[in-house]
């Protein structure tokens, strides 16, 4: 249903429910007129909601907000349905009309009076409204995110790799080092029995030479000059034979 006095907003008026709770909903009045615009508020339920302000004049071209306060349910519908309707009155006054004109006679209908109704009902909604976020993509969400902790606290594999070929790098290093050590020790240890071998060659040398020296004391080119000697003797000796 639409006036052409006033627009009004919205057209159902959604309550927020919860237990035990007062809550709040709003709805708002604009003057689509170039005239000074009457209206009141009613309710089925009187005793349910608290109307502020429940009537009033609204300038033309201008708008009124309108709070509807419902009273703390002790319980909680089963089906979230809710009976409850508001009807909103208005009429065009003259100038000099003020708020305390805005009387319930103001608002009856008579011949050549205009007064436009507007009727919205209530629509309970929960207080705290779920995420807007399906379930299922809060589930997944949530295992992507623990999945991404979980990547974070456990190293990578490349990571892991480096520190597994970091630590055989180390070990690596550490066991050529420990040859270059054994290599060095043997090499010491070769030097020292070459050369020992060496002092044992050297005096073996000089007991040879001392075997070849004759007993008494002749040198050996005197030993070979009498050896030669005697062979060139024992060489004549059979020629002059022949």
């Amino acid at each position: 249903m639409s006036t052409t006095l006033l627009r009004i907003y919205p057209s159902e008026l959604k309550m927020p429910l919860e237990l035990r709770k007062q809550n709040s909903s709003c709805m708002e009045l604009f003057n689509k007129t170039d005239q000074r615009v009457a209206f009141k508020v009613k309710t089925t339920n009187p005793n349910k909601y608290a109307v502020r302000p429940a009537s009033g004049i609204v300038q033309p071209g201008e708008s009124c907000g309108i709070r509807v306060t419902m009273r703390a349910p002790k319980e909680m519908p089963a089906d979230y349905q809710c009976k409850d309707k508001f009807l909103v009155q208005s009429t065009v006054v003259e100038d000099e009309a003020t708020q305390k004109d805005t009387v319930p006679d103001m608002f009856r209908k008579a011949p050549g009076k205009v007064v436009e109704e507007f009727k919205m009902r209530v629509i309970y909604i929960p207080a705290n409204p779920p995420s807007p976020v399906p379930e299922e993509a809060e589930e997944e969400n949530e295992s992507l995110d623990s999945d991404v902790d979980h990547e974070v606290e456990k190293p990578s594999t490349s990571n892991a790799v480096s520190t597994s070929e970091s630590k055989h790098e180390y070990t690596s290093g550490s066991q050529s080092h420990h040859e270059d050590v054994s290599l060095i020790s043997k090499s010491e240890d070769d030097d020292g029995r070459y050369a020992d071998e060496n002092k044992k060659l050297q005096e073996e040398l000089v007991l040879l030479r001392k075997r070849v020296k004759s007993p008494r004391g002749f040198s050996v080119a005197f030993v070979l000059f009498v050896f030669l000697l005697s062979f060139l003797y024992g060489y004549l000796t059979l020629g002059s034979k022949a």
